[in-house]
């Protein structure tokens, strides 16, 4: 086995849970509890990141090595990690949960890497441990995959997130109802290695607050400050420091979101605990990128009728988001003050952001009123005609010439973008005016350069849900090469990449209710 550079200041400077057992339990004063991974019965790898491995000191000689799997899949440790699982809280769906903790992930360790950056090695689906409730600690196959593919296709993107070392099968089945609907079914088990600076959630600064414990949330709250934000190490005066730090975090929530409605993402599951410290995505469940776009809509069936996290609400859920922390925050700080200040600083960031990237989506460089009404309108009439989210903006970046003066030829420059003949052809007279009121507002640019601009925020590829689910049911059957092929294909989402144009395509009909494909639920 390799010696990495472990360097484990959470479970080194933070309180722990005495009790070392997995029982399921309250932890109090404690902001991990111990918790070693539960051995598989075969560990296999099916997939890995390369750009990952080499972050954490891996090269491939390692990867393929027989420990790999072994470490990886839970069964064995490398020298220097301390395996624990955090303790925290968290509003799930607008009500507090009370604790809620690592039920299913277990942080091997920190390790350091030769440009001195830290990255924690977890794993999902490693087995249970004190925070697991009355679940098993496992994960699936079809969840292990959706999160290492979106994780990588996330980074590429150019959006703040967690990543994705490797995916291991287990060689065990593991059973799950998929859509709570009393039909559950055994399926093929795996654990997922996620990689990030930090995993720290605002339900750890909640679950101190909730109980009471002011002692330890200054604790982690300093240490989170000096481990994860060392700029603001130079802040002499303590409050002054906490408040700058908050503030940052609004800042990063906030430049997260505006990514996520840049290229049609939708979390699906935006509880607090499900909110990074960093300002990160974290915890890909049922996730999903807009096809038609539809404001409204959301990748999560626990959320259907509410629609509590769809697409359009996310911004608001965010900032409330932030407002719990605050409110958790607020012991350390004795004022209002510093805590109304940071969020601010998310309204005023994400106002600011969101106009300048949603110009920057549409190609527009003005940000007078006429450009504000041309992106309104070209929204409503995304949504009234049933348009392809990502196809259209895309396509929108190829029209050189002005739009013909007969609609069909206008439209025709769109291509196939369009989910419902009908619907595009009620709105065939406004779309095709609406492309000439956009033609003349981009005409003097030279067509190079703004196409060049143009689709660098727009990618050609997206990781949408069908593409995801066609690679689960090879994997499941055994292939991974899906897998491996839509790991290539997220590495470059901007570029064209010839041979791969399917991968490009609107949602098939087909996929529009095929389990999987659409809508999805916690199940993992």
């Amino acid at each position: 086995m390799i010696a990495l550079p472990f360097d484990n200041r959470f479970v080194a400077e933070l309180p722990g849970d005495p009790d070392d057992s997995p029982r399921r339990r309250q932890v109090l004063g404690a902001a991990w509890s111990p918790a070693r991974p539960t051995p598989v019965a075969a560990p296999r790898l099916l997939a890995h990141a390369r750009e990952v491995a080499a972050l954490v000191g891996l090269g491939e000689g390692d990867v393929r090595a027989p420990w790999f799997a072994e470490v990886f899949g839970g069964n064995a440790l490398l020298p220097g990690m301390r395996p624990y699982a955090a303790c925290y809280g968290g509003h799930q769906f607008g009500h507090w949960a009370g604790q809620l903790g690592d039920g299913r992930a277990i942080t091997l360790g920190e390790v350091v890497n030769h440009a001195g950056e830290r990255w924690e090695l977890q794993l999902k689906g490693a087995g249970p441990t004190p925070y697991s409730r009355t679940a098993d600690g496992r994960a699936v196959l079809r969840s292990s995959i959706r999160e290492f593919l979106c994780s990588e296709a996330m980074h590429h993107l150019g959006i703040p997130t967690t990543r994705a070392l490797s995916v291991v099968t287990t060689g065990e089945d593991v059973v799950r109802d998929m859509f709570y609907d009393g039909h559950p079914r055994p399926e093929p088990g795996a654990v997922v290695c996620r990689v990030a600076p930090s995993f720290v959630r605002f339900g750890n600064f909640e679950i101190f607050a909730a109980r009471g414990d002011h002692e330890n949330l200054a604790r982690l709250a300093d240490f989170t400050i000096d481990r994860d934000f060392p700029h603001l190490r130079g802040v002499a005066d303590p409050a002054a420091r906490r408040a700058a730090w908050l503030a940052e975090v609004c800042e990063r929530t906030a430049r997260m979101a505006v990514h996520w409605m840049r290229v049609g993402f939708v979390h699906g599951v935006m509880n607090t605990d499900n909110m990074s410290i960093l300002g990160l995505t974290i915890d890909y469940g049922p996730y999903g990128w807009l096809d038609d776009f539809d404001p409204h809509w959301t990748p999560n069936t626990t959320d259907a009728q509410g629609r509590r996290y769809r697409f359009a609400a996310q911004p608001a859920i965010a900032q409330w988001n932030l407002v719990r922390l605050a409110e958790a925050l607020h012991p350390l700080f004795g004022a209002d003050e510093p805590l109304h200040a940071a969020l601010d600083r998310f309204h005023d960031v994400f106002t600011a952001e969101y106009a300048a990237m949603t110009r920057a989506k549409f190609g527009l460089r003005d940000d007078g009123e006429a450009t504000a009404a041309l992106m309104h309108d070209g929204y409503l009439l995304l949504h009234a005609a049933r348009a392809d989210h990502t196809n259209f903006f895309r396509a929108l970046g190829e029209v050189d010439a002005a739009p013909a003066d007969d609609d069909a030829g206008a439209l025709a420059l769109l291509g196939d973008v369009f989910y419902d003949d009908a619907a595009r052809d009620a709105q065939a007279a406004a779309l095709a005016a609406w492309l000439r009121r956009w033609h003349a507002a981009v005409a003097a640019e030279p067509a190079d350069a703004r196409r060049a601009r143009h689709h660098a925020v727009n990618p050609r590829y997206v990781l949408r849900n069908y593409l995801a689910q066609e690679a689960i049911d090879l994997a499941e059957a055994g292939d991974p090469s899906r897998v491996l092929e839509l790991l290539e294909l997220v590495r470059r989402p901007y570029d064209e990449q010839p041979g791969r144009e399917r991968f490009a395509a609107r949602r098939p009909e087909w996929a529009r209710e095929k389990a999987g494909c659409s809508m999805l639920s916690c199940s993992s």
